[in-house]
């Protein structure tokens, strides 16, 4: 195999990104047959099985590879657009990143809001935890992500930015009936709050405070998929709950909130992981993004 037909390749990507070969057809304004031509060709130009079939179709681990450079082409193009003053008419630049939602809901937006807009960035977020965040760069769907994985994707950078801190609180009237006793011993039966069923933050602290490497934290918790959510379902006095420092600091201060183990608290590193690409766009997001992270993260 000495190339990759380009044609080919964005064909794949279109499938890819519509669903199906009929609205890739429609999308590239060929027929069905011959997107279903190209994705055969290029499938037997590079040996592998591309895309399983479907509905919608998904990507190979292969695929995977070759959807990633579908899309760091395109991205490369405009770029190269912009700079011969070839990109009137085009819109503006699309610049999808993948964040958790603890960071959407803190430091993060008000660092895009430092982003400078000319020529003009349309930012595509995916929420995601930030131990997954990388799966989606894996896949192509993103160009940049927040996460907790230091080992970086094939074809990318990695930057750390810092420490994000949650403290283990609980309204007051909660901890007074759950956690009278010796917070190791009650911690582990207290009800608790999760973002979701892949949420191991709440087991991971409970573990650190007991030094128990089978322990967990309680089978009653709630799932509360938002960052705000979250906090609010703490106040609530549903269970108790890993908070960001800057979430919890004010509902500290006004009484709302108490940690339930002094002096304890969960430090989780979050790096800034972006393609391996000459893109202006790209670069400026990752300058302002590492600026604010020094800034609002331990």
């Amino acid at each position: 195999m000495d190339e990759l037909p380009l044609d080919q390749v964005r064909t794949l990507l279109a499938v890819v990104d519509e669903g199906t070969f009929d609205a890739a057809a429609a999308a590239l304004h060929v027929t069905p047959s011959a997107v279903s031509q190209r994705v055969k060709a290029l499938e037997q130009r590079t040996g592998r099985v591309l895309l399983m079939r479907t509905k919608p179709v998904r990507a190979t681990e292969s695929g995977e590879v070759v959807i990633r450079f579908a899309r760091q082409l395109a991205r490369l193009e405009r770029d190269a657009r912009d700079e011969l003053g070839m990109a009137a008419g085009l819109g503006p630049v699309r610049l999808p990143m993948a964040v958790n939602a603890d960071s959407l809901a803190t430091w993060f937006l008000p660092a895009l809001s430092r982003v400078p807009q000319d020529p003009p960035i349309c930012f595509e977020l995916h929420r995601e935890d930030e131990s997954h965040t990388t799966t989606l760069l894996r896949e192509g769907q993103v160009m940049a992500a927040v996460t907790s994985q230091p080992e970086p994707v094939a074809g990318c950078t990695v930057r750390r930015l810092g420490l994000a801190r949650y403290l283990p609180v609980a309204r007051p009237d909660f901890a007074a009936r759950y956690l009278a006793g010796p917070v190791e011993r009650d911690l582990p039966h207290a009800p608790a709050i999760v973002f979701d069923r892949r949420d191991l933050l709440q087991d991971v602290f409970v573990r650190s405070l007991t030094g128990d490497p089978g322990a967990a934290a309680s089978v009653v918790r709630h799932q509360v998929p938002t960052s705000e959510g979250f906090c609010d379902a703490v106040v609530a006095g549903l269970g108790w709950g890993l908070v960001p420092e800057p979430q919890a600091g004010p509902l500290i201060r006004a009484g709302a909130l108490e940690v339930v183990a002094p002096g304890r608290r969960l430090d989780v590193p979050l790096y800034w992981q972006q393609w391996k690409l000459d893109s202006p766009a790209l670069s400026a997001v990752a300058a302002v993004i590492a600026e604010a992270a020094a800034a609002e993260l331990r």
